[in-house]
């Protein structure tokens, strides 16, 4: 894995980083986390990831993924190309068709970044305000 998909990833060479309840994000770790959630905030782009993700054998071809929409082509490849940018799925080409697969790895990021630390209690509810 690369230096450029680790810090994606939110790690460093020195290891792992906090949780986002540990500890507040940097600038740089909030600008890769927000493209990351930029992509999945697309209701066709959760449904490409999730159907990328639960597919048997780990990766799907380009050719099945387009007849589940009512999309051109051209349209699930730029909701894919962003998924891919995002650094959640990688492709390969074979031939004429482009095959995904799912990159664990940043899914796996993104539920640690978002999980508290095992152990800890849930925090309190806010209150709410007076007159509400």
């Amino acid at each position: 894995m690369s230096k450029q998909e680790l810090v994606v990833l939110g790690r460093d060479t020195e290891g792992c980083c906090p949780t986002l309840l540990t500890a507040p994000l940097d600038e740089d770790r909030a600008v890769d986390l927000a493209r990351v959630f930029k992509a999945l905030g697309d209701p066709v782009r959760l449904r490409l990831l999730s159907m990328i993700a639960s597919r048997a054998g780990g990766e799907i071809c380009v050719c099945d993924l387009t007849p589940a929409f009512d999309l051109s082509q051209p349209t699930i490849s730029h909701h894919l190309k962003l998924l891919k940018q995002a650094g959640l799925i990688a492709s390969e080409r074979r031939g004429t068709w482009v095959y995904y697969r799912l990159l664990p790895a940043m899914t796996d990021r993104l539920a640690a970044i978002l999980t508290r630390p095992a152990g800890d209690p849930l925090p309190e509810p806010a209150s709410a305000p007076v007159g509400a």
